[in-house]
């Protein structure tokens, strides 16, 4: 099997790992307020057990995308990380008290961190120009998984029996079927994932030893060359090629870990204080609060004014799933033709309308049921027609502008930021569902105050130039 056999399967068992996050989310979130219920919670329970969730994935996220930046696999990552999934779900199943509940969601939690890893090992074996269609694909399979999950629930609630000491009912069952789902992903990972080599080893190691020959009847020329005649190799940013090129040269893959330590000369502030990270890093927290807030809001809004039940609701959300699915991939053929930069600032702009259109004909709804309901329609509809355009370019981009040799940690503070936003967006809606003015007003301030520094910092969100000449170089060749 050759490498773009590999790549391909590597590339479909990522797809496979998001898309069972997005059944267990579907799975877990419609039962477990009554099942804590039942284990006679408090009502903050509720926002502790969905909060618990995003904590430990906040922590661990930066640790495991420095564990991959440093070994240089992924695949044992993941198959570490998902024993976490397993045992979280396996405790909810047995969920003898509120406690050991909350605790199976912080221990599930551990292992979405890996999330981080994935992303870096994505960013290193994708060109630039196809990682912005790569990253759609694989954020589209979460939401296949948000709109699968449900149908699961209608088999889910019917179990009613005992497996040896333990009760297996519709508030257990989603726990035993999701530490299922994880054990059988762990021989799919097994057969179906391999570490294969980033692109820059693939080529690289070839073009500089070529480059070499050339340079064997002139005089002694450094590797890295100059800004007219780059180094061949795709990197995110250009520090650093002439340790790249030269370890790629003498061991492809495998070494590169042992030749070179990527966190050398590593700088936190140098790298996340840039202006275009700071505007990156922000429209991922301001994209993933308002989303999650929206969320928190939609019930509500839906029960007083229109009366959903649960049918309305799933109806709802299955809809809203299939939009945002289409909307991921309409933005994987856009970013082929347009920048990423420019697909962000549509997406800000639909954000931002879609806020506005809420703020009028939400806060202080008129006229009759039938206007108020196609009012609401339209408010949601802008509202997820924007989410893509900013969550996929902003993650390409973010890819971009940071160093490849440490884009798993860099990966994993990106998803940090937006645990945090998770966490936030669900408390600032939760306790303002009775004062929409504000609660809007609010998430409509930080849209325009992200459009104004992405308009502000419209030329530094792209690619470093001397990258852009090495791959335009290296196409040319």
């Amino acid at each position: 099997m050759d490498n773009h056999q590999k790549r391909n399967l590597t590339f479909l068992t990522i797809g496979l790992i998001f898309m069972l996050s997005g059944i267990e989310y579907a799975v877990i979130l419609p039962t477990i307020w009554r099942y804590l219920q039942l284990l006679e919670a408090p009502p903050y329970f509720l926002g502790l057990g969905l909060s618990a969730f995003s904590l430990s994935g906040l922590i661990t996220g930066p640790l495991f995308g420095l564990w991959s930046d440093r070994c240089k696999t992924t695949k044992s990552i993941i198959l570490f990380s998902n024993l976490f999934e397993i045992a979280g779900n396996f405790m909810y199943f047995i969920g003898y008290s509120k406690w050991l509940l909350l605790c199976s969601r912080l221990v599930a939690g551990v292992g979405a961190g890996a999330g981080s890893s994935i992303f870096g090992f994505l960013t290193r074996s994708t060109r630039p120009e196809e990682r912005a269609g790569i990253f759609a694909a694989i954020m589209a399979c979460r939401q296949v998984g948000l709109l699968v999950g449900p149908a699961f629930n209608l088999f889910l609630r019917l179990c009613d029996f005992k497996l040896g000491p333990f009760v297996v009912n519709k508030y257990t069952s989603p726990g035993i079927f999701m530490c299922l789902l994880w054990v059988l992903l762990q021989f799919v990972v097994l057969a179906m994932y391999w570490d294969v080599p980033p692109i820059s080893s693939e080529g690289g190691a070839v073009m500089v030893e070529m480059r070499r020959e050339e340079q064997d009847d002139e005089e002694e020329v450094p590797l890295m060359g100059s800004d007219e005649e780059p180094v061949h190799t795709y990197r995110a940013v250009s520090s650093d090629q002439l340790e790249t090129s030269t370890s790629s040269e003498m061991q492809p893959f495998q070494s590169t870990s042992a030749v070179s330590d990527p966190f050398k000369n590593f700088s936190a502030s140098r790298e996340f204080l840039r202006e275009e990270v700071v505007v990156l890093l922000t429209a991922q927290f301001i994209t993933l609060f308002n989303q999650t807030a929206l969320e928190t809001m939609v019930t509500p809004l839906t029960q007083r004014y229109f009366s959903f039940g649960e049918l309305g609701n799933s109806l709802m959300y299955s809809l809203c799933g299939v939009e945002v699915i289409l909307g991921f991939f309409f933005v994987r053929w856009l970013s082929r033709k347009v920048a990423d930069r420019a697909v962000l600032a549509v997406g800000l702009v639909i954000c931002s309308a879609a806020c506005i259109w809420c703020l009028i004909f939400l806060c202080n709804p008129r006229g009759g049921y039938g206007w108020e309901l196609t009012a609401f329609i339209i408010g949601v509809f802008l509202q997820l027609l924007g989410l893509p355009f900013v969550a996929v370019s902003q993650v390409s981009l973010f890819s971009k502008v940071t160093a490849e040799k440490t884009q798993g940690f860099s990966q994993g503070v990106r998803r940090s930021v937006g645990g945090l936003a998770t966490i936030l967006g669900p408390l600032w809606a939760g306790g303002l569902t009775n004062n929409l003015y504000i609660m809007l007003g609010m998430m409509l301030a930080l849209l325009m105050m992200i459009t104004v520094m992405t308009a502000l910092s419209y030329d530094r969100l792209t690619e470093p130039r001397a990258v852009q000449c090495a791959h335009n170089s290296d196409s040319g060749g």
